[in-house]
């Protein structure tokens, strides 16, 4: 499929009329063709007029006919085989098996959902009959069912491009709610955004769907996300990325004349805690797990677990032995971007350069295009006293926090902000301590783990990828998982409605 750098609106091609960009190879930083033209105002509101005449349309389609339009879209992405692969690999620095992968998650998120919709659980239908002869008044007849919130904008992920990007997460939870789509690609990866973006448009012209019910809008700055969720027909937000960009839009969201929910992911550190009795049976053990897990994707995971908490001592000690040997003979990676690249490069200058912070170990150093790992260690009462030290760094950076008790331990843990995880490392004789502070680990995270950690995201119905701010907007939802269709619907009631004018799902009990 021949990538035209065209934007998606309506089922058709258009070219872009804004400042045109280009994709840049994160591991030699040549640029690579065709370019992209992004979306003038006009486009976006184009694109936003349309999902908003396909909206009524669409959000009535019936439970089948959904289901097999995500199950379209998940087959024409396989479709696409290795030309998808390999423009992927080109633009993210990413190995073909970790893209091969991300497009089977991908691929599983959407057939997950079309059985969800097909399960037809997520309306929600509710009967509460009639009945005139009570007294003193008589009770109406009540009917409810949810239903979709309306045009969704979702905002592609940088360290994602195909499972939180064009046809990902958020795309397959609004579609599979009932809402159409309008995406804004990530600036890095447009070539892959652009042949997933074409699949989804085969597959809504197959389907017989509104023409409006997708589009792929292009933008190498900011002009078009903030277009998009200013526009009036938008009526909720998916975004995966930095703090600074959530809280952006929604500070736009929220000063609409009608403000509207920004589902956003932004910033997690994804504490680990290292319980005593682990520390002593296994610390050697678990310090060469947590350097891999560190490491893996160059530790550009929303999950990495950039935080351990402990108290000292000699499991400590061979934790920290065990992971500054691993991480000392880890290969520099490629990362996403140049930017990403530069940005991690300095948060671990900041942390070198901390007074009260002393580097453990450092990775092998590679091309001017790749960055090593770093691990560094602090006191408590440092870390309790620098709200810095609690900053996420993106890539594969590690902080441990040395404690003198548990209750110095238990201070650090309840000085966090909101997280995506929190992992517990614990053999029989910690699970006393375990229970005591769980309580505590429920208020600060919505996925908690036992000796594991956070990097891998099982895509099923019992999982949570979310927690309270700033991991995420809303600590409510999640991202992940058949419970993230519910962040694009609302419930509403049907009070003493004819047959006739009610919705089909509710005409009988």
């Amino acid at each position: 499929m021949a990538i035209s750098g065209d934007l998606l609106i309506g089922g058709a091609s258009i070219r872009g009329a804004a400042a045109p960009f280009s994709a840049s190879n994160p591991a030699d930083a040549s640029t690579m063709e065709p370019s992209f033209a992004g979306a003038t105002r006009e486009q976006v509101e184009k694109a936003a007029s349309l999902a908003w005449e396909a909206f009524p349309v669409y959000k009535e389609t019936s439970l089948e006919d959904r289901a097999s339009f995500l199950e379209a879209i998940a087959e024409r992405i396989l479709a696409l085989g290795d030309e998808l692969v390999l423009r992927a690999i080109d633009e993210t620095g990413l190995p073909r098996g970790r893209i091969e992968g991300e497009r089977g998650r991908t691929v599983g998120q959407l057939r997950l959902f079309a059985k969800e919709v097909r399960d037809g659980n997520f309306q929600e239908l509710r009967f509460d009959p009639a009945d005139p002869d009570r007294k003193p008044a008589a009770k109406p007849d009540l009917r409810l069912r949810n239903v979709a919130l309306g045009p969704v904008a979702v905002f592609g992920a940088s360290n994602f491009p195909l499972a939180f990007s064009v046809a990902g997460g958020d795309t397959a939870s609004a579609l599979a709610a009932g809402c159409p789509v309008i995406v804004k690609a990530h600036s890095a990866h447009p070539g892959t955004s652009a042949l997933v973006g074409k699949a989804v448009v085969e597959a809504v012209a197959a389907c017989g769907l509104p023409a409006g019910t997708f589009a792929l809008l292009f933008d190498a700055g900011f002009e078009v996300g903030q277009t998009l969720v200013a526009d009036h027909r938008v009526r909720a937000v998916g975004f995966t990325g930095s703090r600074r960009g959530g809280t952006a839009l929604m500070k736009i969201a929220s000063e609409r004349k009608q403000p509207i929910p920004v589902y956003a992911e932004m910033s997690s550190i994804n504490p680990v805690i290292l319980f005593p009795d682990a520390l002593l049976n296994r610390g050697a053990e678990i310090g060469k797990s947590f350097a891999s897990s560190l490491t893996l994707g160059a530790g550009q995971f929303c999950t990495n677990p950039g935080l351990i908490i402990a108290v000292d001592g000699a499991g400590l000690d061979a934790f920290i032995g065990s992971a500054a040997a691993a991480l000392s003979e880890a290969p520099a990676q490629t990362m996403l971007t140049g930017g990403i690249c530069e940005a991690y490069r300095k948060g671990v200058e900041r942390l070198s350069s901390a007074s009260s912070v002393s580097r453990v170990s450092v990775g092998k150093e590679g091309t001017p295009h790749q960055a090593a790992a770093a691990l560094f260690e602090t006191t408590a009462a440092a870390f309790l006293a620098d709200p810095e030290l609690q900053e996420e760094v993106f890539g594969a950076a590690g902080l441990i926090v040395r404690c003198k008790d548990e209750n110095e331990l238990y201070g650090v843990v309840e000085s966090l902000e909101g997280q995506l995880t929190i992992a517990l490392h614990i053999d029989a004789d910690d699970v006393a301590a375990a229970s005591q502070i769980l309580p505590q680990l429920e208020v600060l995270a919505g996925r908690l783990l036992v000796n594991g950690f956070g990097t891998g995201v099982e895509v099923s119905p019992a999982m949570v990828h979310g927690g309270p701010y700033p991991a995420t907007s809303d600590g409510r939802s999640t991202s992940v998982g058949t419970l993230a269709i519910y962040r694009f619907l609302r419930p509403v009631s049907y009070q003493d409605f004819p047959g006739a004018l009610l919705p089909k799902a509710l005409r009988t009990a």
